[in-house]
């Protein structure tokens, strides 16, 4: 098996391709190594010093490096386990994941304005970030404004409002009018843990 990368517009970020389907349907974004409890695989990428984020998408895994690790030298470890793992056999998944990283699905209560939000979500904006190794997730529609959350290379990608606000926000008005914005929304968990992280950081450099 040959692992081919593809660039991402977030620097820190690379889609590993293996020329397989990942998983069936919708992505998983594990940020960090807790997230990573239902899938051994995605464990393993996290022992590699300095991967910081893993993505499954259908047919693609984006890595999320530390910004200061170099590709010359992650790329190499994380194409040997890839291909070690996917010679092994073994199931991507073991546990039921946490993750909200699963694609939006019409609901009875939705009314019309987010049935058509998700629909262009899924059908016309969705394909393009995940071409690019990550993915948007539907948060809630209140009072015009469009909650998403943004997953895989698009996480912390320099790029991201542009997009968000260039792309996704004028297809959407664009087609809705009800929608006055779209911003980007992170759960509590979320804000929690990089709360958590920026503190240790701090701590570590004050040693």
């Amino acid at each position: 098996m040959v692992i081919h990368t593809q660039d991402t517009p977030n620097p820190n970020s690379l889609k590993f391709i293996a020329g397989r389907q990942i998983i069936a349907s919708g992505t998983m974004d594990f940020p960090n190594v807790n997230a990573a409890h239902c899938s051994p695989l995605a464990k393993q990428l996290f022992h590699i010093e300095g991967v910081k984020g893993v993505f499954f998408g259908p047919d693609f895994i984006t890595i999320t490096k530390e910004s200061e690790m170099e590709w010359s030298l992650l790329t190499p470890q994380v194409s040997a386990v890839l291909e070690d793992y996917f010679a092994s056999g073994l199931p991507l998944m073991t546990d039921a994941p946490l993750s909200d990283s699963v694609p939006s699905e019409e609901s009875e209560e939705d009314d019309e304005v987010v049935a058509l939000i998700k629909e262009l979500l899924d059908t016309r904006i969705r394909p393009t970030v995940q071409e690019d190794g990550g993915d948007v997730i539907f948060k809630g529609f209140e009072n015009g404004v469009v909650k998403l959350k943004l997953l895989g290379s698009c996480t912390g990608c320099p790029s991201s409002i542009v997009t968000l606000k260039s792309g996704i926000q004028n297809m959407l008005q664009f087609y809705i009018p009800e929608v006055d914005e779209v911003v980007q929304v992170q759960d509590e968990i979320d804000e929690a843990n990089i709360k958590a992280f920026e503190e240790l950081e701090k701590k570590l450099k004050d040693i």
